[in-house]
């Protein structure tokens, strides 16, 4: 039991977000209500790290329970923290490129720093790893945000990223699942299709993922691959069986945000397809109080087995270690800089 909450049954099956830095009387009203299993923030919810931490506990008192709250603190494009009060990354692949060698030992020290910064302020859950596979023709929205060009570079990395967050007290999101990078088009604006055979999707695309599937959490890929299924994967019965079965994921499977213009519909339409098809959590983000009212009621609470990957998944939340912060960020610099061997 959260002090004076819910017991840790029957979560509502949504990450939903909210408008402003402080949650409104009337959002407070809600979210106790529709008691979603977490909420995400963005740029338009951080000011000081104060401010933050007054959010997050105002996010989980409104549940009565220590609900995760996430971000997308990846780097580069994608960083909803950023200078002066916290710090700068370049985006995952510049990281990579610049670390050469020492690319393994980057990642996990710039996710760990990461994990540092977010579990201080009450964060404690990241839309990282993204071990989609980039290749030439990759939408630049998303190539730089990708960790390399072949499938067990990325799956390497990937597993990098994922244990610097868990050992900074943050649970990974590994995503996009099955795997994002043949996509040319922007999955915010459009929908991609691939077209590639389901075999060689299996040997490149989706194996970072089913060597990662043993990660508390996963979030889905809005795009078709036409070679199995007509359907975009986050509403599609046979990728989600895909996910589980050839993959092997048994993580708490998030929607990517349900209100991307890649996939038509009305919020609540999409939602309740989503659950059928086999997604556990509906994510929404950037939305009105009314839209957000909308996709809770269209995904209503968990299926019993959403709800135990979903206790499985917040078990997974530890303590973080005691480390020597800028000893960590002194040494990454250093292995950027060429100035530590192994």
């Amino acid at each position: 039991m959260y002090p004076g909450g819910h017991p840790l049954t029957g979560f509502g099956a949504s990450i939903l977000d909210a408008e402003g830095l402080r949650l409104s009387a009337e959002e407070k009203t809600f979210f106790a209500k529709a008691d979603p299993f977490g909420f995400i923030l963005f740029a338009r919810n951080i000011d000081s790290p104060e401010q933050v931490r007054a959010l997050c506990a105002e996010m989980r008192d409104a549940v009565g329970r220590n609900a995760p709250i996430t971000i997308d603190q990846e780097g580069g494009r994608v960083q909803r923290l950023r200078a002066p009060l916290w710090r700068e990354w370049p985006a995952p692949l510049d990281h990579v490129r610049a670390a050469g060698e020492h690319a393994e030992e980057v990642m996990y020290l710039r996710y760990r720093l990461i994990a540092n910064e977010l579990h201080a302020l009450g964060i404690d859950s990241n839309c990282a790893p993204l071990v989609d596979v980039a290749g030439p023709s990759t939408h630049p929205f998303l190539q730089n945000r990708c960790y390399g060009f072949d499938a067990d570079t990325v799956a390497r990395l990937g597993r990098a990223v994922a244990n610097g967050l868990l050992d900074g007290g943050v649970l990974p999101v590994v995503k996009h699942i099955p795997g994002h990078g043949r996509a040319e088009a922007d999955s915010h604006l459009d929908l991609p299709t691939v077209d590639a055979p389901h075999e060689q999707l299996s040997q490149t695309d989706f194996a970072p993922f089913a060597a990662l599937n043993d990660l508390p959490l996963g979030m889905t890929a809005h795009l078709v691959y036409s070679a199995i299924d007509p359907k975009p994967a986050t509403t599609s019965a046979k990728m989600m069986r895909l996910i589980r079965d050839e993959i092997g994921f048994d993580g708490l499977i998030m929607t990517d945000d349900i209100s991307m213009k890649a996939l038509s519909g009305s919020l609540g339409d999409l939602s309740r397809a989503a659950i059928v098809a086999g997604c556990d959590v509906i994510l929404h983000c950037n939305g009105t109080l009314d839209e957000r009212r909308e996709v809770a009621e269209a995904a209503g609470r968990m299926s019993e087995a959403a709800q135990t990957r979903a206790e499985r998944a917040l078990k997974a939340r530890k303590t973080p270690e005691s480390v020597d912060i800028p000893a960590l960020s002194a040494k990454l610099d250093a292995l950027i800089n060429g100035r530590v061997d192994d």
